[in-house]
């Protein structure tokens, strides 16, 4: 029988939970860039210890170094991703006029061959058809007209609104990221001095369930970061090989370039494949649209039967619970519920292993947890 002491339990649970959501949603409006610091300062913080051990530096030496040496990495990232941009832009600018020649003279031929014939005949149908008939056929077209033209003007108004935003918000971008350093960096050389007084503040059981659950957290991210790294190094893999297969000029550039879209939820490697493909259809190069067909329908597929397996394994989540996850998530939230919904999923894992959940139920029915 439920007593009136559990209903009590469980509506106490239920307050705790809202209150700390709405707390922590409120808090985080004006203190994110300080919730980002503590995360990069708990990620910083292996390497941190192992130069202050190892080299017997000063832990905010160390810290200063880490922080830099990790800018270095994602500036010399940035800076060949952009060498490599301006390299296929001069090939582009190259040989793309004279792509571009071939590619209206093939676009007439087949207008003139295919679109024009298919014309002539629902032209001759349409003077066969009443007055009253040609008005309702013309109103439909004028009206299917009028809304494209409506639509595309509305997402380019949109998009050319979106630049000056983006732009104007740029400052705030470089204030985030400058407080979220400067966090990061005091953060991380007065952590063991936090860790110290969140030990003193807290229980054995609370301390014990805590590291569970930052352990499960750790390694579900690293593993879910493992995941997406194995995953865009087999499809650069397979694009490559299929690019030296169809001996395809920069075939290393372009494989790299793959991979990392490929990362993009739904959208990923279509972005290149499908302008390239029907390019080379419209040009008349048949060798290289089959070619590329097949390797784009051989990634497409193999991302699909891998995901979600390599997913499960990395991050310790059932294959079957990890796929619903990426369909529930998309539903709710659109392209960016592919990330979140195994992230809760992956959540929710660990505060089960970790006892949590039998923790609040045993405190609800009264019993020893």
């Amino acid at each position: 029988m439920i007593t009136k002491q559990q209903v009590q339990r469980f509506l106490f649970v239920c307050g705790i939970i809202l209150t700390s959501y709405f707390l922590f949603v409120s808090l985080a409006q004006y203190t994110y860039p300080f919730i980002i610091a503590i995360f990069f300062a708990y990620l910083l913080n292996p390497v941190v210890d192992w130069l202050s051990t190892s080299f017997k530096l000063p832990r905010g030496l160390a810290v200063f170094l880490s922080i830099v040496f990790i800018l270095t990495v994602i500036t010399a990232i940035i800076s060949i991703l952009v060498v490599e941009l301006i390299n296929g832009t001069a090939y582009l600018a190259n040989n793309l006029p004279e792509s571009f020649k071939m590619f209206v003279q093939y676009m007439e031929q087949w207008i003139t061959n295919e679109v024009m014939p298919i014309y002539e005949k629902l032209a001759s149908i349409y003077q066969s058809l009443e007055p009253s008939q040609q008005k309702a056929i013309l109103d439909h077209v004028k009206q299917t007209g009028e809304n494209i033209a409506s639509t595309g003007a509305d997402t380019l108004q949109n998009f050319l609104q979106e630049i000056p935003t983006l732009l104007s918000k740029l400052p705030s971008y470089i204030t985030v990221l400058i407080f979220s350093l400067m966090g990061t960096f005091f953060i991380s050389k007065d952590w063991p001095t936090y860790k110290l007084m969140l030990r003193r503040k807290t229980s054995s059981n609370v301390r014990q369930s805590g590291v569970q659950v930052t352990t499960g957290l750790k390694r579900a991210f690293t593993g879910y970061i493992k995941a997406q790294f194995t995953l865009i190094s087999i499809t650069a893999c397979i694009v490559l090989i299929g690019l030296f297969i169809l001996r395809v000029d920069y075939a290393v550039t372009i494989a790299f370039l793959t991979g990392i879209v490929d990362i993009l939820p739904y959208v990923g490697t279509g972005i290149v494949f499908i302008p390239w493909i029907l390019y080379c259809y419209f040009t008349g190069n048949m060798y290289l649209t089959i070619g590329l067909s097949i390797l784009f329908v051989t990634v497409v597929v193999q991302r699909q039967l891998m995901e979600p397996k390599i997913l499960s394994q990395s991050i310790g989540v059932n294959p079957l619970a990890t796929l619903v996850a990426l369909f529930v998530g998309f539903q709710l939230w659109g392209f960016s519920g592919l990330i979140i919904g195994p992230t809760l999923a992956v959540v929710g894992n660990t505060l089960y292993q970790s006892g949590l959940f039998h923790s609040v139920a045993a405190y609800i029915k009264g019993e020893e947890s």
